[in-house]
Parts: structure tokens; C-alpha cells; sequence
């Protein structure tokens, strides 16, 4: 899918049919045919154009012939029934002196608050600008996901304290995987991020130092609390590990302390079941006496076990 738009001589931005100079071309899941058609209008090189169609595609920085392809990892949230995954897909924008033009394989909340005009200052002919706001929507987007996912956690820590099951230490392993993407996704925007501060092109506008500033601040935020919040999770996983571990021990010592109480009426009575005589065999009272006797050794035996906190 093909969307164009243009900001005109009153800085409104619009929806266009046609592909123009000075125009924002966004291309969503494209087919080879969309690819060739954009590709023939602006210039750029087919390759750039399909770099961020793989999933597998890290960021990164390229420039040849006067044109620039940056790749970039973007938070995305996929809610399967009532769990929440997180992931990142990478967004490309390819740009040359007279286009910009982004790719996605997926929907994303970042193109869509551009498409749908909720960042101000935003105009389709300053390109840097363009992708400074681009990295600071992509920070704040990682932030705001970060927060969800921190309150993620500590309901299923508290589903935890009452049940040990396998369905909530699979949801918190899906959020520790969830951050591990994160982590690496925001490094390697980091170093892209670096790597487009050395160019010309970035310095181009001096009204956009601030701009950068708050895409730096917001980029190393993300970094550290994505790292906080990873060792919070890793320390409760090991913590919980550690507690269904100790509670298994427990299970088990009393699990043998019962076999060993239950074993004695079962030796007493192996012995009283022979086929041979026995002592008090012609006594009136002594299945009585037997039972007693084993009740007062059995008490006697779970008396020891409990002091010895093995009940």
C-alpha cells in the first residue's frame, strides 16, 4: 500500500495522488510493482527501498550516489487474547535530495501519529527534522511500552505469591525476552543515531538542536530503563526459581516423613501376620493391644520428625 503526502506553502499537510517534489512517500508491506513504481518517480534505489522488508534487518546507516537509507527498530505490541507481546520490526527510511520515502512491514503507532498529523512542526520538505521527530516518537513509544511492561510484571508477581503455575513464569519469561529485544534494538539506534549526527544533512536546520537534544536525553532514558527493568525481572525470575525450588524440598521432606510413619504400622503388622506363633497369640486383647501399641510408636515418631521441622 502506497500513501503520499505534501506540506504546501501554509505548512498543511495533505494527502496527494501523485508522487511530488518535496512529498513523503510511505509504503506499507509494498508488493515488487509498488517497489518499481516508486523506485522509477523518485530515484531511489530499488535495494534501499526493500532493505526494511526483512524482519531480520538490524539498524543501520548507509550512503551512495546522494542517497541515504536508514534502518531503524521500532517497538511494536501484539495483544494475543489478554497477553501482551512486545517486539521490535525494523522501519526504513530512504531519502535524496527531493524525496523521502519510509517502509514498513507492519502497521506502527509511530508512521500512523504522522499520518494522522499529531506532531507539530512536522513538514514533508525538511527531511532531517522529519527524521529527528521520527527517533524521538520511537523513543517515547519504547518508554511508554517499558511502563507497560514494568506494570505487566508486577501483576504477574503478584499472581505469583499465590499460584506457582507454569502459565505465569511463561508470561514473565515472554517479558524478560521482550526487553532483551528492546535492549538491543535501542543500541543499535543509538549507533545509527551517532552515525547520522555526522552528517551534513542533519546540521541543516540550527532550530532542530533542541530537537536532537531531546532524541538523545529520550534514546539513553529508554537504554537505562530498559537495563533496569531487565534486572528487575532477571532478579525476580532467579528469586521465584529459588522459592519454587525451596517449596519442592519442602513437598518432598514431608512426602518421606509420612512414608516413614506409614512404614511402621506396616513392619508391626508384617510382624504379627506370620505364620508362625507369635507373642500374645492366645491373649483375648491383643489386636487392641497391637493397635495401641502401634499408634503410641507412630505418634511417638511423628513427635520427633515435627521438632526436627521435618512436618
Amino acid at each position: 500500500m502506497i500513501k503520499i503526502f505534501k506540506t504546501n506553502e501554509e505548512n498543511q499537510t495533505f494527502e496527494v495522488d501523485a508522487i511530488e517534489r518535496g512529498s513523503w512517500v510511505h509504503l506499507y508491506d509494498p508488493d515488487s510493482d509498488e517497489i518499481e513504481m516508486v523506485s522509477e518517480f523518485t530515484g531511489l534505489d530499488k535495494d534501499y527501498l526493500k532493505a526494511a522488508l526483512d524482519k531480520e534487518e538490524s539498524s543501520r546507516l548507509e550512503i551512495e550516489d546522494e542517497q541515504v537509507l536508514v534502518i531503524l527498530d521500532i517497538p511494536i505490541m501484539d495483544v494475543v487474547g489478554t497477553v501482551a507481546n512486545y517486539s521490535t520490526v525494523p522501519l526504513g527510511i530512504v531519502l535524496n535530495e527531493e524525496y523521502i520515502v519510509t517502509v514498513s512491514l507492519e502497521e506502527n503507532n509511530i508512521i500512523d501519529d504522522f499520518i494522522e498529523q499529531k506532531i507539530k512542526t512536522f513538514y514533508t520538505y525538511k527531511k532531517s527534522r522529519f527524521i529527528l521527530q521520527i527517533l524521538l516518537r520511537i523513543d517515547k513509544y519504547y518508554l511508554s511500552f517499558l511502563k507497560q511492561i514494568d506494570k505487566a510484571s508486577k501483576i504477574i508477581e503478584q499472581l505469583m505469591h499465590k499460584s506457582m503455575r507454569n502459565k505465569e513464569l511463561i508470561d514473565m519469561l515472554s517479558l524478560e525476552k521482550s526487553l532483551v529485544f528492546f535492549s538491543t534494538s535501542l543500541k543499535s539506534n543509538q549507533g545509527t543515531l551517532e552515525k547520522m549526527m555526522k552528517l551534513k544533512m542533519m546540521k541543516r536546520y540550527p532550530e532542530d538542536q533542541d530537537l536532537l537534544e531531546d532524541v538523545l536525553i529520550e534514546n539513553n532514558q529508554a537504554i537505562e530503563m530498559t537495563n533496569i527493568y531487565s534486572n528487575i525481572l532477571s532478579g525476580t525470575m532467579d528469586a521465584f526459581a529459588s522459592l519454587i525450588n525451596n517449596n519442592l524440598n519442602m513437598v518432598m521432606k514431608i512426602l518421606t516423613s509420612i512414608t516413614i510413619v506409614m512404614s511402621i504400622p506396616t513392619i508391626i503388622a508384617s510382624f504379627f501376620g506370620m505364620n508362625v506363633p507369635v507373642p500374645w497369640g492366645d491373649f483375648r486383647w491383643a489386636f487392641v493391644g497391637i493397635i495401641g501399641l502401634t499408634l503410641l510408636i507412630s505418634g511417638i515418631a511423628m513427635t520427633l520428625l515435627y521438632k526436627k521441622n521435618l512436618f
